[in-house]
């Protein structure tokens, strides 16, 4: 079972690493994102699975009819 913990010199190479492959600018970006990701991910795990409001009236709502002439197309034979 020791072969799955990650130690300190572990986690300081994959930062380094990370730092090296993104730079310093783009490294706290993406940690952002990916923060925000986790969070919308555990807010989705603990929210009803039922369907929001908004999305049932868009399934109900009527499409609209395109007209019949422009949807034909002519070949030359």
């Amino acid at each position: 079972m020791t072969l799955l913990m990650i130690g300190t010199t572990e986690l300081l190479v994959v930062a380094g690493l990370a730092l090296l492959l993104f730079g310093g600018k783009k490294l706290p970006e993406l940690m952002k994102g990916m923060g925000q990701g986790v969070k919308n991910f555990k807010e989705g795990l603990n929210s009803p699975i039922e369907q929001p409001q908004e999305q049932k009236e868009e399934v109900s709502a009527p499409e609209k009819k395109c007209d019949q002439s422009d949807s034909t197309i002519e070949t030359e034979q």
